[in-house]
């Protein structure tokens, strides 16, 4: 009978340590909730406070004071519309750089990473008076076009990564029957890349989600712009509505945890492979 290890001291320290840090990082969360049933006097008289009844006004005062269902709409729009766009350029560039080495490609491809050590706040300025004078200031087309591009330097080295694990026999053998370097790419090699796929999901995601200074300068004033942007409307210079903000902070919350969830096994398992095969 094989005897059991005890467990060492160092053990319970990476736990305790574990458990603390684990709270810190929910403690956020817990804290927006328990705020979002609470009204706005009872938030500043005890922040922390558990609240005492189930307070639902902030909700019905949140779309009533802003045009919310507008501003989700949008959020929706800009975040489906540039993943869907993000999924089908990055995979494909980054397959033409792996799979056909050349000094082009290479040079492509080190391009693509000096951009993810240039700052945004470094290029914003110039970025928004270019954004000017191709007219895509002022409409959804801007912030979408801002996030594709800003998606390709990281997607490029994560898919480019999970690349070189999948065997070009594969791909081969797909030529031989007559798929043409289109279909082989799509039928073959892309639902191969899922994992990968579902890191890119998420982590642009709920990048573009949550984004706020985009929308915020790139969209019109006067209207209904993404859920962030709303959200902070009602935080003014002498007041502040933390009722209504806590309330909209939670609904926002909701669709990026759905998203998470459902794409978690995908995410840990794209980041780990990419990171072993690069």
């Amino acid at each position: 009978m094989t005897a059991v290890k005890k467990p060492k001291p160092s053990n319970y320290v990476l736990f305790a340590v574990t458990v603390l840090l684990a709270f810190l990082f929910i403690y956020p969360v817990l804290f927006a909730l328990m705020s979002a049933f609470k009204s706005n006097g009872d938030i500043l008289k005890n922040p922390i406070g558990v609240p005492t009844s189930l307070y639902v006004q902030n909700f019905k005062d949140l779309f009533e004071q802003s045009d919310f269902t507008t501003a989700i709409l949008h959020s929706l729009f800009l975040t489906i519309v540039s993943e869907l766009l993000i999924v089908c350029i990055v995979p494909m560039a980054a397959y033409g750089i792996e799979r056909r080495k050349s000094r082009t490609t290479s040079l492509i491809y080190t391009y693509f990473l000096a951009g993810m050590m240039i700052p945004f706040h470094l290029y914003m300025f110039p970025l928004f008076r270019e954004m000017k004078l191709m007219h895509l200031f002022g409409n959804m087309a801007g912030p979408i076009v801002c996030y594709i591009s800003g998606s390709i330097a990281f997607g490029t080295l994560l898919y480019c990564s999970f690349l070189k694990g999948i065997p070009l026999e594969i791909e081969e053998a797909a030529m031989i029957d007559g798929c043409t370097p289109f279909q082989t790419f799509w039928k073959v090699t892309f639902p191969l890349l899922g994992p990968c796929t579902g890191s890119m999901v998420i982590l642009n995601g709920l990048g573009i989600w949550n984004d706020y200074l985009m929308p915020y300068l790139v969209l019109p004033s006067g209207i209904a712009k993404t859920i962030t942007v709303e959200i902070a409307g009602f935080v003014g210079q002498y007041t502040a509505r933390w009722d209504i903000v806590f309330a909209g902070t939670i609904i926002s919350i909701v669709p990026a945890l759905i998203i998470f969830c459902m794409f978690q096994k995908y995410f840990v398992k794209g980041i780990t492979a990419g990171a072993a095969k690069g």
